[in-house]
């Protein structure tokens, strides 16, 4: 691997950096007191062209890598917006992948440019309360009619829902007993979410509160022929061509927050005199910090070798499962001696640490559990036997 600096590398997250820049952590920290949605971020990131770093030039976007958009999302959680910052974008980023690997031309004209230009927003709904991470027994499921299809199910955990214009969602539509194979049978929809249909229950939470999380209620939800993706029952292979890249982004937004946790310790750390000495002069400051620093660089590198693997079309789920483990808990760990070195001003928000502590959580727990990726790992690399 090649590890000289990137000018093109350098001089996009100098873009980003700018534009994340405009806000602040009064601003963010506002959006976690209010729970409004960042629209003026969001419309910047738009203006910017930077929602459609991943999409064709063809239809308005960069035409540009994993490798590239890790790099942007990374920047954007470091600028001190955290998850509030980086979900507000992260669906376009990986989300409408299906459309632009599987999609028609059609489809791709249709649905893309509304997209990049920020004027439609999209939700996942591809969660299920009883199925979990067991995505092959999600119950929402589409009956054939004559005009297309009739949906009815449930979704939760779904981000954006409250302000989305579309939803990507995963519906069966052959029942599961009937399929000869368990990943078969289940298709892939983008469609308007149309409020009569469809309810959308915020659901309460720890942090990341500008960007809400839901339950959807969808009862005869009417989706046209023209809005599935590709083949009838392929959508899970479709939607696995999502997952390396989501994971690969999660991992590198973990990295970022945990940078800007220990960063503001650092800080802190030098800022802050007790006994007649900065409190940085205290190995037991020191240490976990650095110890921090090493650990959020280790995940840096391996979630970038997933990247450039998933760019050169070479298999990477291990790497990408492996990036968004150790970011996630080198980050957790990076947050919490963040918090501890400024004591207990740590815990009070205007230090911001607590906010970074509470947001880290979410690359912890989603999209896929710790205990799923050691699963993933214990058997795909090191050819264990299963343990589910």
């Amino acid at each position: 691997m090649n590890f000289q600096s990137n000018p093109d590398h350098a001089a996009l997250v100098d873009a980003v950096s700018k534009v994340c820049r405009r806000f602040d952590d009064g601003y963010w920290l506002n959006r976690d007191n209010d729970g409004e949605f960042p629209v003026d971020f969001h419309a910047a990131m738009a203006e910017g062209g930077w929602l459609g770093i991943t999409m064709p030039e063809a239809y308005g976007g960069s035409g540009l890598g994993v490798t590239e958009a890790a790099l942007m999302m990374k920047a954007v959680a470091a600028s001190g917006g955290a998850l509030a910052a980086a979900s507000a974008i992260h669906i376009n980023l990986f989300g409408p992948h299906p459309i632009v690997v599987y999609g028609s031309e059609t489809q791709k004209q249709r649905w893309l440019p509304s997209l990049i230009s920020g004027e439609h927003r999209t939700c996942f709904g591809v969660t299920e309360p009883d199925a979990g991470l067991d995505t092959t027994r999600i119950k929402t499921f589409a009956r054939r009619t004559s005009e297309g299809y009739v949906v009815n199910g449930q979704k939760i955990w779904t981000s954006t829902a409250q302000n989305a214009t579309h939803i990507m969602l995963l519906a069966r539509t052959t029942p599961y007993e009937e399929c000869d194979k368990k990943t078969r049978g289940l298709s892939l929809f983008y469609t308007p979410l149309d409020r009569l249909c469809v309810e959308v229950r915020e659901i309460d939470k720890m942090g990341r509160k500008a960007v809400d999380s839901n339950q959807v209620f969808i009862e005869n939800l009417q989706v046209p022929d023209e809005d599935r993706i590709g083949e009838e029952g392929a959508g899970f292979e479709y939607l696995l061509d999502s997952l390396n890249p989501e994971r690969i982004l999660i991992a590198m937004e973990a990295v970022g927050i945990g940078r800007d946790a220990v960063t503001r310790a650092a800080k802190y750390a030098c800022e802050r005199e007790v006994f007649g000495r900065p409190i940085g002069q205290n190995q037991s400051i020191q240490h976990p910090l650095a110890e921090s620093w090493m650990e959020l660089e280790a995940a840096d590198l391996m979630a970038m070798k997933a990247a450039w693997l998933y760019d050169n079309n070479q298999p990477c789920g291990p790497e990408a499962n492996a990036a968004k483990f150790l970011a996630a808990e080198a980050a957790l760990k990076a947050c919490t001696n963040a918090v501890k070195t400024h004591g207990g001003m740590g815990y009070a928000k205007e230090f911001h640490v607590e906010r970074l502590l509470r947001e880290v959580m979410i690359p912890v727990l989603a999209p896929v559990s710790p205990q799923m990726i050691l699963n993933y790992i214990s058997e795909r690399v090191l050819g264990l036997p299963r343990s589910y």
